[in-house]
């Protein structure tokens, strides 16, 4: 397949501060959260729980689908227990149990691990003689609501870097003086389709818009609110009007009849608006901005197909066939967004997969990738039909004078030869195939093939699947596969000169000076891109080891290699194996593990160059067999060699087809705990120097090595803000499963930085919580235990126990990024997911509150960024795209809060991904203002 190319560009907003003027002790003065510690009750020790001995795997990018894998910290005999007012404590005499059961009875933490085995034998001791309520003090902060979140202000413009001029895909929207009223709509009955209420809207706008309305032209969102630029000549009132459903011939079923009631519900004035947009008010008027946000969707809404914030046409371009029955659509992603300049219109292209607009026999034959027609379908080919076809519109073509539309809740559990229905009320059964021939006649070929049902159990309608059309429109809104995910990429992948192009298309194609709602509103787009001021951050220097030609390097447009240099601590492996799920012989296979093993060696690690068991070739369909067979054949060479140490690294070898990477990670990770590095037979076949550089790099750091470190990590104070105290920075996000799995557990992640000040090591847990919850649920947990009573732990706590295990010192500055959080979600998950940071730090010791600065980080924006000039070496990199290290903060950014943009690595095809920072609690002062 071709290679990935990478995702649009965008880039990410900041972290909101919160400064505590009363705070005492080591952190007065310090921006910090507004919570404290309600006379946690004192405890001699901490039970602790040890951290898990096998750490998370983390997916790394290509150039192969390997993981990187964080090693778990070994203890550190130097580690003393947290204190107060310490930032880092001298490495302590060898304990002996009395100084251990007396270091008990002072302080509060203490881990087992980082004491000598006489010691910890002695911690046990002592815990035995405590009293339940000690071993784990109740931790009880204060309550935190939602007022108290006040975001910070917006610093100053940063001044480092060199100044560029770049565009945005932001447009300049400007707004008349209007009042603005909004009024409740209520129908009767009720439809949850906004097609169907729109419908009603728009005929009731037909009958009474020049009398009763008073003229105005409302524009309706939908559900239950509708806007108008004036007041409308009432303050309540029903109307009543009448749909056709053209589909029916009956008169008096296809007439539908509805009620509608429209009151005032308030009215909005702009000049909230522009006191906030001028930065002289904090809270964002949220109605206003929603009341011109509708206005300027209303027109797209019924002229386009809506996903969310896009809409979707086959007018904006070629349908893209992406396999298995879909197709893909072009179409445009538009929302309104308050920024420093003003108003702005953030306009981006989009692409979704859609189910194509063939018979249900086509779409099936696609989908399982059938060819003959006239065996029956498997019970596992209805399971995957009916997932895919469920609530999907279809129409009969069965007659050419009647056409009638359905929507599909599930499959017939037999051929439709065998489903035998009753026609009549004297209970007359017959055959859906006997039942066409009779009633229409049309003789049904797939006879073999089940019925799609319809309507409720009670009273289901069956309809034979070539009697039946998909309706077009419909988006597939299921995971698509690797395959179907490549054909949408290369369907839409363009450069960021074309990608921009398509942007200035698409603003001309929508009109919006011509749209009749934005002139009832008094609204008026600017049709050009905007452009603003950035800056070109200079990139940091990497060091590497001493031993190599090269012993630091300066990255050029995002970019740098190992030619000439060592990893700076290169990681030991004394034992690896091989196996192979591919077609490659057996000497081809061989060579490639000399070859990988001589890089590997060459770049600074030590391995041994000879396999602890023969290279095994397997079959795909025997993945797990082959797996666990090549552990225990190793397992037992270690064991007759006296070794107590496990296999350190296997080499798989993919198959070629795909599909198998997840399950190979699962029994090498989770099952049997072993350092896995998979790779792509095309790639091992005909292995190049750097891909074999790129390989050894992830091997390194998977077996605990480190492959480069910042080259100011050794200089005092070297990196702002991280440099300056022991420093822990957390990385936290939360997957999700697909649509239409309704059952699974959402995943929740979190890593942590185990060294510092290098900040290159980093370890992972992860923990299931309910479905598609986004705040995570165990980053702080008390469980009650029969024995000991109040038992605190969580993920968070356990990775600062294991910092403090890794470096001897406690963090006390906290560096919290957070992924996958939409702006709606914002103040809800720092509320809940503070307060757990808090609690987590206050459990382990009385008083521990360490500054923290809670970043927001978004890549799922639709923000991109281009060169002013398109093509020049000083302002692009070779994809086209803006220079990595690209930071906007001025112009398009939120007129209130610290948020910005940064483009911090280069695009490989298209247009690089930029992330958006946004700032919510803050204890960086000025270092994030450049």
């Amino acid at each position: 397949s071709a290679p990935r190319p990478a995702a649009p560009a965008q880039y990410a907003p900041a972290v909101a501060i919160y400064h505590n003027p009363n705070a005492t002790g080591p952190h007065q003065g310090a921006y910090q959260h507004g919570v404290v510690v309600r006379n946690p009750a004192p405890a001699p020790y901490a039970t602790v729980r040890a951290p898990s001995p096998t750490p998370v795997t983390i997916r790394a990018p290509s150039p192969t689908p390997a993981t990187i894998r964080a090693p778990a910290p070994t203890p550190s005999p130097a580690a003393a227990p947290f204190q107060p007012d310490r930032v880092s404590a001298p490495a302590p005499a060898p304990p002996t149990p009395a100084s251990v059961a007396k270091e008990l009875e002072q302080k509060l933490f203490v881990t087992e691990t980082a004491l000598a085995p006489p010691a910890a034998a002695a911690a046990a001791a002592v815990a035995a003689t405590q009293p339940e309520e000690e071993k784990a003090p109740d931790v009880d902060l204060a309550p935190v609501s939602k007022k108290g979140l006040a975001h910070p202000a917006r610093p100053g413009a940063g001044t480092v870097g060199k100044k560029v001029m770049i565009r945005a895909n932001h447009f300049l929207v400007n707004v008349a003086d209007n009042n603005l009223f909004h009024y409740d709509v209520s129908i009767n009955p009720e439809s949850k389709s906004r097609a169907v209420n729109r419908e009603v809207l728009s005929e009731l706008i037909k009958l009474h818009g020049k009398t009763s309305l008073g003229g105005k032209l409302p524009a309706y969102d939908g559900r239950k609110s509708l806007y108008t630029a004036g007041s409308l000549p009432f303050e309540s009132e029903e109307f009543s009007v009448t749909l056709v459903d053209p589909e029916k011939k009956d008169k008096e079923k296809a007439e539908r009849e509805y009620k509608i009631t429209i009151r005032i519900a308030g009215r909005t004035d702009l000049y909230h608006l522009q006191q906030f947009l001028k930065g002289r008010q904090r809270d964002m008027p949220q109605e206003t901005i929603q009341v011109l946000d509708v206005v300027l969707r209303e027109s797209p809404s019924w002229n386009y197909v809506t996903v969310s914030r896009s809409f979707f046409s086959t007018t904006f371009g070629h349908r893209g066939d992406i396999g298995e029955g879909l197709e893909c659509w072009r179409g445009y992603y538009q929302s309104l967004r308050p920024t420093q300049m003003g108003l702005s219109l953030n306009i981006d292209i989009s692409a979704t997969s859609f189910f194509k607009p063939v018979t249900v026999v086509q779409f099936v034959l696609e989908f399982l990738n059938l060819r003959d027609t006239s065996r029956p379908l498997t019970d596992r080919d209805r399971v995957k039909i009916k997932k895919a076809l469920r609530g999907v519109r279809v129409e009969t073509n069965h007659q050419e004078d009647q056409i009638r539309r359905y929507k599909i809740t599930g499959i017939t559990p037999v051929p439709m030869s065998q489903l035998i229905f009753p026609v009549d009320e004297r209970g007359t059964r017959m055959s859906v195939v006997q039942y066409f021939m009779q009633r229409y006649k049309y003789n049904l070929q797939y006879t073999s093939w089940p019925c799609l049902q319809s309507g409720s159990d009670a009273r289901p309608v069956y309809l034979p699947m070539e009697a039946c059309k998909i309706v077009e429109g419909q988006r597939y809104s299921k995971k698509l596969n690797d395959k179907q995910v490549t054909n949408i990429l290369r369907a839409t992948c363009q450069r960021p000169q074309q990608r921009e192009q398509s942007i200035r298309e698409m603003v001309l194609h929508n009109k919006y000076a011509e749209d009749k709602f934005a002139q009832e509103f008094g609204i008026n787009v600017c049709s050009d891109l905007v452009s603003v001021p950035a800056r070109v951050l200079p990139p940091p220097m990497l060091r590497y080891h001493d031993s190599g030609k090269e012993k630091t390097c300066a990255p050029s447009v995002g970019q740098w290699n190992m030619i000439n240099k060592k990893m700076i601590n290169g990681g030991i492996i004394d034992n690896w194996a091989c196996v192979s799920f591919s077609r490659m012989r057996p000497e081809e296979v061989h060579r490639f593990c000399c070859d990988l093993i001589q890089m590997c060696n060459m770049t600074g690690m030590s391995v041994n160059p000879r396999p602890l068991v023969d290279n095994r070739s397997a079959s795909p369909n025997h993945i797990e067999n082959a797996l666990r067979d090549v552990y225990r054949r190793t397992t037992e060479m270690l064991g007759k060699q006296g070794h107590e140490k496990q296999l350190q690294l296997l080499i798989v070898i993919l198959p070629e087809v795909s599909g198998s990477y997840g399950k190979i990670k699962k029994v090498c990770e989770t099952d049997l705990g072993i350092v896995s590095q998979c790779c792509l037979p095309r790639h091992a076949a005909r292995p190049n120097k750097q891909y074999l550089e790129n390989v050894a790099l992830k091997i390194n750091v998977k077996v605990g090595g480190r492959n480069t470190v910042l080259e100011r990590a050794f200089v005092r104070n070297g990196i702002p803000f991280v440099s300056e105290v022991p420093t822990i920075i957390f990385g936290a996000d939360v997957t999700h499963p697909p649509p239409g799995e309704d059952s699974a557990s959402s995943i929740a992640a979190v890593v942590a930085s185990m060294d510092w000040p290098e900040i290159t090591k980093y370890r992972g847990l992860v923990s299931a919580q309910p479905h598609r919850q986004e705040i995570i649920e165990d980053l702080f947990s008390v469980t009650k235990d029969p024995q000991r009573g109040n038992v605190n732990g969580g993920m968070i706590r356990e990775l600062l126990i294991a910092f403090r295990r890794k470096t001897g010192q406690r963090p006390e500055r906290i560096l919290f990024y957070r992924d996958g959080v939409s702006e709606g979600q914002f103040s809800h998950v720092l509320l809940h997911e503070m307060d757990a940071i808090r609690k987590a730090c206050a459990s382990l010791e009385e008083g521990y509150m360490p500054p923290v600065t809670f970043v927001v980080v978004q890549k799922r924006h639709h923000t991109r960024l281009f060169p002013e000039v398109h093509g020049r070496r000083d302002m692009t990199d070779k994809s086209g795209n803006i220079l990595p290290g690209t930071v906007v903060d001025l112009m398009i950014c939120h007129p209130t809060e610290f948020d910005f943009y940064l483009c911090s690595h280069a695009g490989i095809q298209v247009d690089a991904l930029s992330t958006c920072p946004h700032l919510f609690l803050c204890s960086l002062s000025s270092v994030l203002a450049y």
